[in-house]
């Protein structure tokens, strides 16, 4: 199938609207002072007032676990992340992504197939980057391949190309388009483009060069706001977390005003 449709059909609609949970601190982090069943009540919070807003979709994301480790994280934390996602894809239904810092893209994909979740967020797919954590490297052929191997195939992997918080001086002679396009080759099912940090705005015409520049869907993955939602409105998907929290903060609790001002944001598009 098409890219595309496969989106559309998973989300119900061309485009999608993509609520973040950033789940607190997971055992055995810097920042851990919660059980996690404190954890997995405070998530399915946020995501009914996402749901109940009328976002198309949520992920989950462990954020709060900073600083992060490097391209793999801890059976705690892989299964902490898992038993989250399953109590809120039950208590919402609705399609359910995953992210797991930093680059811990295996993990990911393995938390998605136990709970449930329909696709994984990964960074470091395609092409190499300097991030806060170092040196991030190509996963695609390794990340393929254990999807495969346990049976996972289902999980979409929306790859972030040039993505925030990284040096990209090594890649700088290859466009955003152009990474967008070894991502199709090498077989993700989407693309997300970010700014140079977390809650600062992508470019609209980065967005822009990146959707005509392959046949992916293209999510755009940071700095969303009411405001400026309509200068994406040739993108495909909208993962919004920060502007939707009180102060627009990211680690601060969900303003319900501004996740319902974002979705009604959503919902004035143009039809696709």
């Amino acid at each position: 199938m098409d890219p595309r449709q496969d989106f559309a059909q998973l989300f119900g609609a061309p485009r999608a609207l993509i609520g973040m949970i950033h789940v607190g601190a997971l055992p055995g982090t810097p920042a851990a002072h919660h059980s996690v069943d404190k954890l997995i009540a405070h998530a399915v919070a946020e995501a009914r007032v996402y749901r109940d807003a009328g976002f198309t979709a949520l992920a989950i994301e462990n954020m709060h676990d900073r600083p992060y480790v490097k391209g793999g994280v801890g059976p705690e934390v892989t299964a902490a992340m898992a038993v989250i996602g399953h109590q809120v894809k039950r208590e919402t239904g609705l399609p359910l992504g995953v992210q797991v810092l930093a680059a811990a893209n295996r993990e990911a994909i393995a938390v998605a197939h136990a709970c449930g979740a329909e696709f994984v967020r990964v960074e470091g797919f395609v092409y190499a980057h300097v991030a806060d954590e170092g040196m991030i490297e190509s996963c695609a052929g390794d990340l393929l391949r254990y999807r495969r191997s346990i049976g996972a195939e289902r999980v979409r992997v929306f790859a972030d190309i040039k993505k925030k918080h990284s040096s990209h001086a090594i890649t700088s002679d290859v466009s955003l388009a152009e990474t967008a396009r070894a991502a199709e080759f090498f077989l993700a099912n989407g693309v997300i483009v970010t700014g140079a940090a977390t809650g600062e705005a992508a470019s609209a015409s980065d967005v822009s060069d990146t959707v005509n520049g392959c046949t992916l869907p293209v999510l755009v993955g940071s700095g969303l706001t009411p405001a400026n939602l309509a200068q994406f409105a040739h993108a495909h998907g909208f993962i919004v977390g920060s502007s939707v929290k009180q102060g627009g903060r990211w680690a601060n609790p969900l303003d319900a005003e501004a996740v319902r001002a974002v979705a009604a944001a959503f919902a004035a598009l143009p039809r696709a």
